[in-house]
């Protein structure tokens, strides 16, 4: 999509501090990092959100959570990190593409939630 932020990085078009990048993937540091580590992974291929997947997205779903570690490790979060896929409104996507936030750093990142 050629008005889409993320596959315009992926394009080359858009610079980016890449981390990882195969033949379905990409990684990148956040340019708003929230935690020491703040790590974008996107598929290459325009996926809208989570709630669009189909079963043909789960092999590249599976590709980004098997390097999450990988790449968490690999930039300074070797004790543990959090991986969070955003979700349309309500889960309040910012980027109508999907992609997976790897958090972390060397101290714990925080509760999950607030509690209500």
């Amino acid at each position: 999509m050629s008005d889409c932020l993320f596959c315009r990085i992926v394009a080359g078009e858009i610079p980016s501090s890449k981390v990882y990048e195969d033949d379905d993937i990409l990684a990148f540091k956040d340019i708003h990092p929230a935690r020491p580590v703040h790590i974008l992974v996107i598929p290459k291929k325009h996926i809208t959100s989570l709630a669009t997947v189909s079963v043909d997205d789960q092999a590249v779903l599976g590709r980004i959570l098997v390097r999450a570690n990988e790449i968490a490790v690999a930039q300074g979060s070797p004790d543990g990190f959090r991986v969070i896929i955003n979700t349309g409104r309500v889960g309040q996507q910012e980027v109508p593409h999907l992609h997976a936030h790897i958090v972390g750093g060397p101290d714990p990142v925080g509760p999950m939630l607030k509690r209500l």
